[in-house]
């Protein structure tokens, strides 16, 4: 099997990190890998906060946390960390007045869970990054990092090293998954 397809076959969304950094060189590669996934009209509308500080990893941590809670919901483990101790966030964000932004930014989650896996990471995709800038802080944390608002969020792509009992088997895919016309 080719190695590409490969990497797309084998990942998992991770749920279960060590207490290990992830080495600066291998975000680096992974935001690199998101750079290069396909935009509507090559517009190249969403941007990449990589974040490995841990305060604003755990703050970030926190909102996304309150926005779960204030819904009356749980995180899907009942993790008190919606991001299951990853020690590495990349946020995901795209400009809002681009009518292709969450697919432009859906592509770059991909590219970047699937670059982290080829380097021996697990990821997962956590929800709510929209929701999470639309807060007070949020907007105060994007205006921190001298981001306009013009920007909103798309995704959570959690990236670290995945713990020992984190990995789930494969589940089969659906039958109907494929309807072919020849």
């Amino acid at each position: 099997m080719n190695e590409t397809i490969k990497n797309i076959v084998t990942r998992r969304s991770v749920k279960k990190y060590q207490d290990k950094a992830v080495p600066t060189e291998l975000v680096e590669e992974i935001v690199k890998a998101g750079t290069f996934a396909p935009s509507g009209m090559n517009k190249q509308s969403a941007i990449i906060i990589a974040v490995t500080n841990k305060e604003m990893r755990d703050r970030l941590s926190r909102i996304n946390l309150d926005i779960v809670t204030g819904r009356g919901l749980k995180t899907s483990s009942g993790h008190s960390d919606p991001f299951y101790g990853a020690p590495v966030v990349l946020v995901v964000l795209a400009k809002k007045e681009i009518g292709t932004r969450v697919y432009d930014g859906s592509l770059v989650m991909e590219n970047m869970m699937i670059a982290a896996h080829s380097l021996g990471l697990g990821s997962c995709w956590i929800h709510r990054a929209k929701e999470t800038f639309e807060t007070e802080e949020g907007k105060q944390i994007l205006r921190e990092l001298g981001i306009p608002d013009e920007y909103e969020g798309i995704g959570n792509c959690i990236v670290g090293y995945a713990a020992d009992d984190a990995l789930k088997p494969q589940v089969a895919r659906k039958d109907d998954y494929i309807k072919w016309v020849k």
